[in-house]
This record gives C-alpha cells, sequence and structure tokens, in this order.
C-alpha cells in the first residue's frame, strides 16, 4: 500500500503572514495546504493521507477536509517541536494505518506545484530501489561557505541537484532511522533525505519539475499564484 505523509506543522514566520499560517493562505478560496493534499487524494496509486497540522488548527482543517470532500485523510496529528519530530509524529500514525512494507511519500503541505506522474515516479522507484527523493536540476551556481561566510568551495553544476519533495521509502525502513535518531538524540535534521544519508542509507533520485517550489516567503506565494493561474488558463484554452 501507498501512504502520504504530509508535513503542514510549520507556523510560517518567514511569510509573516499575520492572521494565519502559510499553509491556510487561500488562493482562489482555497488554502494552500487542501490543494497539496487533492493532489494526493486525487493519485489512484494513494491509499491513505496522514497530515501532520499545527495543534491550534487540526480542528479548522478537519472543516476544511470535509467542505472539500478529501476523503483518504485516515488521521491528522500535531506537529512536534521540530520538523524532524513532527515527520515522526506522522510516520508513527501512518504505521498504525498500514503494513511495514508500504510505500511512504513524505510531502510538504506548501509544496502545491507536484505533478500525478511525480507521485507515480516516486512510489515506482521506491518499489525499485527502496528510496526516491524528488530532485531538480540547479540552474544557478551556488557556493559553500564557511563560518566566517568565505567560500570554501563551488560545487560543479553537472554533479549537484536540488532535493526537493517528496522524499518516500519503505515506511519501516524511514521509520526505523527515525527511532534510531531520537535515540542518538538527534532531534533537528533538516528532511528525510538527510537523516537517511547520516545513518548511511541508499537513496535513489526522481527527476521532477522545476517548479516544484515550497512556498515559505511571500515572493514564493506570488510565483505559486502565477504558475497555478497560468496552468488553469492552458487548460481552458
Amino acid at each position: 500500500m501507498n501512504v502520504a505523509v504530509i508535513f503542514a506543522g510549520g507556523i510560517g514566520s518567514r511569510m509573516n503572514a499575520r492572521e494565519r499560517p502559510k499553509q491556510f493562505l487561500e488562493l482562489h478560496g482555497k488554502a494552500i495546504i487542501i490543494h497539496t493534499i487533492e493532489l494526493f487524494d486525487n493519485h489512484p496509486d494513494i491509499d491513505k493521507i496522514v497530515v501532520v497540522c499545527v495543534r491550534d488548527w487540526i480542528d479548522y482543517l478537519k472543516e476544511l477536509l470535509v467542505k472539500f470532500n478529501i476523503r483518504k485523510v485516515v488521521e491528522i496529528v500535531p506537529g512536534g517541536e521540530t520538523g524532524q519530530l513532527s515527520i515522526f509524529n506522522g510516520l508513527e500514525a501512518a504505521a498504525r494505518h498500514l503494513p511495514d512494507d508500504s510505500v511512504v511519500l513524505i510531502h510538504d503541505g506548501v509544496r502545491p506545484l507536484i505533478t500525478p506522474q511525480t507521485i507515480t515516479d516516486n512510489i515506482t522507484l521506491v518499489k525499485k530501489n527502496g528510496s526516491a527523493i524528488t530532485t531538480a536540476p540547479t540552474v544557478e551556481t551556488f557556493v559553500v561557505v564557511d563560518g566566517e561566510m568565505s567560500v570554501t568551495s563551488i560545487p560543479e553544476r553537472n554533479s549537484s541537484k536540488l532535493a526537493k519533495a517528496p522524499q518516500s521509502f519503505i515506511l519501516s525502513d524511514i521509520l526505523g532511522v527515525h527511532r534510531q535518531a531520537r535515540k542518538d538524540g538527534v532531534r533537528n535534521a533538516i528532511d528525510s533525505c538527510t537523516l537517511m544519508n547520516m545513518y548511511n542509507k541508499k537513496l535513489s533520485l526522481v527527476e521532477g519539475p522545476i517548479e516544484n517550489i515550497k512556498i515559505t516567503t511571500k515572493t514564493d506565494y506570488f510565483i505559486y499564484r502565477a504558475i497555478f493561474e497560468s496552468r488553469e488558463n492552458s487548460q481552458i484554452l
């Protein structure tokens, strides 16, 4: 079976949204988190969905799920003290509903521009190799710096990728690594592929769309709106 664990546990401080967390900002009358969840709810290969949500907004999210007829969400759990611990909460919930050998796709609630093909490719690659990290090509040069902001290296662009989401694994594999990390006192891994890499687990890559952005700032939101409306217009035309 295949399950999506969707992380919507942040408060969006960099967005500077005054009234609500960034995942609940609306576009065309629908919250960003619902746009994201719908991608998985409508995908024929996704069996169940678990959402990790800001505790104070869980009841509101439940109302939205009913309003927009979301059918596959089986549990909503509160976020933890860090992003890593929030994902752990979601994985534990997934394990309550699905067998250990299920494929789990871990995705950001504020990353609503993936495609159905990206979801399919993640599932296919996990079944083949045990992991699938959605990536995008690096289209600009980036540099590595030290604590004094001096450049220490400039990686070759053709040997670099941007890690995005979904990041997908066999449920027992990623949950086992998360449990070991908790025992080892690791609490703040930036994402699941970083955590898997820390424990020397093999990671395979899925090439995803460049527009698969994470909506973190106001600029991201405006880019998202432009891409969303462009897609809508192209369907009409």
